[in-house]
């Protein structure tokens, strides 16, 4: 394989990792969002620290899977949907449309939602969401210890 290509998947890999370790770190924590309570700013903090963790760990395996895309195919995707197709077929990711969501709820967290929808967005990156990233952790992990 190239060179140049072997340390962009290194680089991509290792960050992946970083931001799928914090991700973790926040749900191993996480209690769930209650839409009744009027939570002070402090008491958001970590809901913040989760939602902040969430965005940049689904970009940064966006970049992972850029890179695997090159070393397997040797171009990249015109759209993030045919990446996500081809990752899917990889095994990288279960399910495109799953990954697709889980991008999109970048613009959910940036919007002022009701309480009931933010319950509802972290009960999502808590549960399903959650379970992918924890699958594609070990995936990667596994992936640096096979030769």
């Amino acid at each position: 394989m190239n060179p140049d290509v072997d340390a962009l998947i290194k680089l991509n890999r290792d960050k992946a990792l970083r931001t799928l370790d914090l991700v973790a770190a926040s749900l191993s924590e996480y209690q769930a969002f209650d839409p009744a309570i009027n939570y002070t700013p402090k008491m958001l903090e970590p809901f913040d620290a989760l939602a902040d963790r969430f965005v940049r760990a689904i970009e940064c395996c966006l970049r992972h899977f850029r890179s695997q895309e090159i070393a397997e195919f040797g171009e990249q995707s015109e759209t993030t949907r045919n990446l996500l197709n081809r990752m899917e077929k990889l095994g990288w990711v279960s399910d495109a449309s799953l990954w697709l969501t889980m991008r999109n709820i970048r613009n959910r967290i940036v919007h002022d939602y009701l309480p009931e929808q933010t319950a509802q967005m972290y009960a999502e990156m808590s549960g399903p969401y959650g379970t992918e990233l924890a699958r594609l952790r070990r995936m990667i992990a596994e992936s640096i210890d096979s030769p």
